[in-house]
């Protein structure tokens, strides 16, 4: 994406938020190009987290595969896992965030799982090994996903000083850089992040 293209994106952000405080976010690799999936979250500098019922998200199995790619949640989340292939899967994590096993299953059989720790937890399926998929668990409840066009918009409570990060899922030494912005009542605030990339594997390249 040109200089140009990202100035009119996160443009279009900000008026589409015209009254509201919060930070409109464009991400790109090294080289410009846009970054989808790329997950998005906000903390208060200096703050506690704020206190609240994360909401509940779900990551089903079709096509031999997990979807979506990549789910982003609050700490203490519940996710469910429903199988709506016509084929049983068996489900797993090893990630120090989440580790857990189901075993073979289809339908709506498989057990909710709550992600009570931050990190990052890699899914994977021991029947189809090309099967994977990315939780972000974060400690706050101000994330978002960028989209195709590699942005995304997170509305805040109130004005003050934010740290915001950026992570995704292929990123060299899975690198996190962060912002800090200073949101002003009512405005919107711009980041932009590049990220530097592994190169992507053929196989990966097919998902």
């Amino acid at each position: 994406m040109h200089c140009r293209s990202l100035v009119f994106s996160l443009s279009l952000l900000a008026a589409a938020s015209a009254g509201a405080s919060g930070i409109a976010v464009q991400v790109q690799d090294a080289a410009g190009k846009v970054l989808p999936d790329t997950v998005i979250y906000v903390e208060l500098e200096g703050g506690a987290s704020p206190a609240g019922k994360p909401a509940t998200a779900q990551i089903e199995q079709k096509g031999l595969k997990f979807m979506p790619l990549v789910t982003v949640v609050q700490t203490g989340a519940t996710i469910n896992f429903p199988n709506n292939d016509k084929v049983r899967h068996h489900i797993y994590s090893f990630s120090p965030a989440h580790k857990f096993d189901q075993k073979l299953y289809s339908g709506q059989a498989a057990s909710p799982q709550v992600f009570d720790k931050a990190g990052t937890v890699v899914l994977g399926c021991n029947i189809h090994d090309k099967m994977i998929a990315y939780v972000k668990v974060v400690d706050t409840p101000y994330f978002a996903k960028t989209d195709g066009s590699g942005a995304a918009r997170i509305e805040l409570p109130a004005a003050g000083k934010y740290v915001v990060k950026a992570w995704h899922y292929n990123t060299v030494g899975g690198a996190t850089p962060e912002q800090t912005l200073t949101v002003k009542a009512g405005d919107l605030a711009t980041a932009v992040f590049k990220l530097p990339m592994k190169p992507i594997a053929a196989d990966d390249a097919a998902l």
